[in-house]
């Protein structure tokens, strides 16, 4: 609220001193009322960008960070790639079958002086066509002429090579066709292997985008909540930075009349400004959790957001159990062999197997069935007509045995036996570590519960105890101090009562997701006790370390694809308000 908009206020309530009660009750009467009208329209003044914001529920910023997001498209990308490595696996299995066209033009070639051989004029004429055939009815003399006419045709005359310019050598146009077929019959295993480590290689990549996915809605609602929290510490900051400039203006003018002295108007003074940093770093809080939510959401950082997803429900948000049944079958199951990386583990494993299984095949011999089908042209012009093609048709089998590799056979099955051990390795820590996690994310929603139904209680009793000191002091009984101090642990324990709320929401949210959750996906649930002990002396505030995660799986497995998972994310420190002195 403007200084003009106070001294208005403040100059109503030195008015309200000249009616008949008189004395700092009723001066108090006064100031209460002006604080309650200060409070009005310090509210009605809120920005109007606020108006228009419009309005997200969880179950949108889910939706839309699901369609929007980078992560989950690498994740359907890896999906994919792994379904060709499957059809490519499989087709080992099936016949191959390829056909084949080519032209070719011979420019110049060793077999021109055999085509192009000059033409004998010695050579008989009108030679006969297809096979002699002599006539017994012909006199003798006669018969004698055709016979040796047949035998001079027959011999090609002078160039005994002239009949192989119809051969194809050296020929200027040659056509062909043809198909070429091909069986496996026996790898030794290595197809049968390369089958089961494509499968494993889906299974793994069907598993990370699950994992993806679950821990995009993590981050999601916990970056809803987050924003959700910082409006309501921001709220409760400037509840109380209102309170404080209230106080201050009552023993201000109980000052002018008189009735305070002047270390009591001092102390409320230093209480309302140890308030406005407290704002400042709430609002800047504010600011960061927006961002990063609208970062999840793909919006641009200069959006207004308006979350209509309440925070203080314990029960879990029904949107995301409906997100989490559709990506998992049981949510919330905490059977440890159901983790995701055990099962990504296991797949691991069943992949190094199988590799294992091919490098031991390439020491057997293979055997295939290969056929080839062609038809040839070598026509004198340019395109040929389908009587000058001739055929050729071949089948056979075709064995492969490696007799010398020079050490390479060898050193493909130490790898792969070396892989398998640390898949089975894995496969152990792993399954002991999420064991762990799990346990971790049972004890921190069993913590959670309890600290948000402490918190219920202790808020009452801080509001009960701050409506007794309002009374007292107004009667003159009371101090400043002690109003402060009820203002105070009213403030913490609104506070601690968002913080918990907010706990306990990730808390169930994680516990949901677990079982498509990688190790440490952490919730960003803090310890609410630590929290509601933060505070300042002296006006220097201090704040809770954030949790830290816990402990990763190692290393990718050496030869079998890894999904990429996500940890949990950093998150703006949502703390309790501190306590000012």
């Amino acid at each position: 609220m403007s200084y003009r908009g106070w001294r208005g206020l403040r100059s109503l309530a030195l008015a309200g001193l000249l009616l008949p009660a008189t004395g700092a009750m009723g001066a108090m009467g006064a100031i209460v009322a002006m604080t309650a009208v200060g409070a009005t329209a310090a509210a009605a003044q809120e920005p109007a960008r606020a108006l228009a914001a419009p309005p997200v529920s969880l179950e949108d910023a889910l939706r839309l960070a699901e369609q929007t997001s980078e992560q989950v498209t690498i994740s359907q990308a890896g999906v994919l790639r792994a379904r060709g490595q499957q059809l490519q696996a499989r087709s080992q299995l099936l016949p191959q079958l390829s056909a084949t066209a080519g032209y070719t033009r011979t420019l110049a070639t060793q077999f021109s002086s055999l085509s192009s051989a000059a033409v004998d004029t010695t050579a008989p004429q009108n030679c006969p066509t297809g096979r002699f055939r002599p006539n017994a009815s012909l006199p003798l003399d006669q018969r004698l002429d055709t016979l040796e006419h047949a035998l001079a045709c027959g011999s090609g005359g002078s160039n005994p090579f002239g009949s192989l310019k119809n051969l194809p050598f050296g020929q200027k146009n040659q056509w062909s066709l043809g198909l070429n077929f091909s069986q496996n019959l026996f790898t030794g295993g290595r197809v049968t292997g390369q089958i089961t480590e494509a499968n494993a290689a889906r299974a793994l990549a069907d598993i990370g985008l699950s994992s993806t996915r679950a821990q995009l809605m993590l981050d999601v609602a916990q970056a809803y909540y987050d924003a959700a929290l910082s409006d309501r510490l921001l709220a409760i900051s400037e509840s109380a930075l209102r309170q404080a400039q209230g106080t201050l203006e009552q023993v201000r003018l109980a000052r002018q009349v008189g009735n305070q002295p002047e270390f009591e108007l001092l102390r409320a003074q230093v209480a309302y400004q140890n308030e406005q940093p407290v704002v400042i770093q709430r609002r800047s809080q504010r600011d960061l959790a927006y961002l990063r939510l609208k970062q999840l959401l793909n919006l641009p950082s200069g959006a207004p957001v308006a979350l209509t997803t309440a925070l203080g429900d314990s029960a879990p948000p029904e949107p995301l159990l409906r997100f989490a049944s559709s990506i998992m079958p049981n949510p919330g199951d905490t059977t440890t062999a159901d983790r995701a990386p055990v099962r990504q583990a296991t797949q691991a494993l069943r992949t190094q197997e199988a590799a294992l299984r091919v490098a031991r095949s390439e020491r057997i011999p293979s055997l295939a069935l290969v056929s080839q089908y062609g038809r040839v042209a070598y026509p004198s012009g340019a395109v040929p007509s389908w009587d000058q093609f001739v055929t050729n048709w071949t089948v056979g089998v075709s064995l492969s045995v490696p007799l010398f590799s020079g050490g390479r056979i060898t050193g493909d099955q130490l790898m792969a036996r070396a892989g398998l051990m640390e898949a089975r390795a894995r496969l152990q820590q792993t399954a002991e570590l999420a064991a762990l996690d799990t346990r971790s994310a049972v004890e921190q929603l069993q913590a959670a519960q309890a600290s948000y139904n402490a918190s219920a209680g202790t808020t009452q009793q801080a509001t009960k105890a701050l409506q007794i000191a309002e009374v007292r002091y107004r009667e003159g009984i009371s101090t400043q101090l002690e109003l402060n101090d009820s203002r105070l642990m009213v403030e913490q324990s609104q506070a601690n009562r968002a913080q918990a709320a907010r706990d306990l929401q990730l808390a169930r949210i994680r516990l949901a997701l677990l079982p498509n959750l990688p190790l440490g996906a952490s919730s960003g649930t803090s310890n609410a006790s630590t929290s509601g002990q933060t505070g300042s002396v002296g006006g220097t505030s201090t704040q809770a370390a954030p949790q830290q995660l816990a402990p990763q799986t190692g290393a990718p497995q050496t030869g079998a694809p890894q999904p990429t998972t996500q940890t949990g994310t950093s998150t703006v420190s949502a703390s309790t308000s501190p306590i000012n002195q």
